[in-house]
């Protein structure tokens, strides 16, 4: 008997086990795919953190504390985690995005630059941008080391006495006051169960009686490589973010591959998890190639490498982080609509709180289930 089963060991399932482990739990996590696995949200080498959130400044808060939990994370796992290059934002001054990039970096007291048009030229020459352009460079913002996030929140879990199991896919789940937890290889049964399931959501949700609105889409993460070599390493250019009327690009400097840079589309067409590969991304490319074109002219203007990522997004892109409606036990960590990984030491922490029955240390309501059901339900 375990106290607490997690399915799915995405960098959500291993930061929520690695808290409950650290927490006394006694705590299986589940993975179907044998690890290292890029089938699903959590691979790939690096990801952008970044504070201000605009609107939605619920998680502007908890980037607060999930920048000192990557902290600790790395001191606890002597792993280098966290670069700290910066994050710009460009767009024109009026938009919605850099307007509330300012306020939420004002509201919270983050360090940061306000660039004229004229000082995007100066400081970042590599780019071409329209001559309204204005940008905000956030200085707490950076690099996420992905890969070595992922690894040593699953290694510490299994040094506080986790057990991790890869290539075992969960068939079912039986509720209950205790659940059974039915397996490619067998059964288990635990006090409580918590599902980080990706893109995976939508197809097993339905068998616990639950129907979220949630859509899983393909993005293309894109290499691109530099005309002049080291133009684009984390000294000169900072990650970046250009959001306009129906097209989010993002960028981040010269790391993984040698003298590539990584742009990419957030954004991609509807896909089963299951069928990847056989999904059509030739929108994706020629928007890419045309962006780049136009705008990031020192790179070559056709991607070197092309790698696949999944994104499960809600309609309000808000994740779902409560408990099942009809089964307590049953705690739920999905739908992070392509935002959730620099999150995820504060998401591992909420769903530890809520399986073992704590108060959670912020307001949930923006991300509970009953609001796809009940229109009232964020009032």
């Amino acid at each position: 008997m375990y106290d607490v089963v997690v399915v799915g060991a995405g960098i959500e399932g291993s930061a929520t086990a690695y808290n409950l482990a650290k927490n006394g739990q006694k705590t299986l996590l589940l993975e179907q795919f044998p690890l290292p696995h890029s089938r699903g949200s959590s691979h790939g080498q690096s990801r952008i953190t970044r504070v201000a959130y605009g609107k939605d400044d619920h998680y502007a808060v908890m980037m607060k504390e999930g920048g000192k939990l990557w902290r600790s994370l790395e001191r606890e796992s002597g792993t280098s985690i966290f670069l700290n290059c910066g994050c710009l934002a460009v767009g024109k001054p009026d938009f919605h995005f850099i307007k509330g990039t300012i306020a939420s970096l004002s509201r919270h007291g983050i360090s940061h630059d306000i660039l004229t048009p004229g000082d995007l030229r100066d400081r970042y020459p590599m780019l071409s941008l329209p001559p309204d352009y204005v940008g905000v460079f956030d200085y707490s913002g950076g690099v996420l080391r992905a890969d070595k996030a992922l690894r040593a929140f699953q290694t510490l879990f299994v040094q506080y006495g986790g057990e991790l199991r890869d290539g075992e896919e969960v068939t079912g789940i039986l509720p209950g006051s205790e659940v059974t937890i039915v397996t490619s290889q067998g059964e288990y049964r635990a006090r409580k169960v918590v599902l980080t399931l990706g893109p995976w959501a939508p197809k097993f949700l339905p068998k616990l009686g639950i129907n979220l609105p949630l859509k899983t889409v393909l993005t293309l993460v894109l290499y691109w490589k530099e005309k002049n070599k080291g133009e684009f390493s984390a000294d000169r250019f900072p990650t970046y973010k250009n959001v306009r009327e129906n097209v989010e690009v993002y960028a981040l400097p010269s790391l993984e591959y040698p003298g590539h840079v990584r742009v990419c589309y957030h954004d991609g067409p509807e896909t089963d998890p299951d069928s990847r590969d056989m999904a059509d991304t030739g929108r994706i490319l020629s928007t890419m190639k045309s962006y780049v074109r136009e705008h990031l002219p020192s790179l070559q203007d056709t991607p070197s490498i092309v790698e696949p990522c999944m994104y499960t997004n809600t309609p309000d892109l808000q994740f779902v982080l409560d408990r099942h409606p009809s089964h307590r036990n049953i705690i739920l960590g999905v739908g992070f609509s392509g935002h959730g990984f620099k999150l995820a030491p504060v998401v591992g922490k909420i769903l530890c709180e809520l399986a073992m029955d704590k108060t959670p240390s912020y307001d949930l309501t923006p991300c509970r289930v009953d609001r796809f059901f009940n229109p009232k339900a964020r009032m």
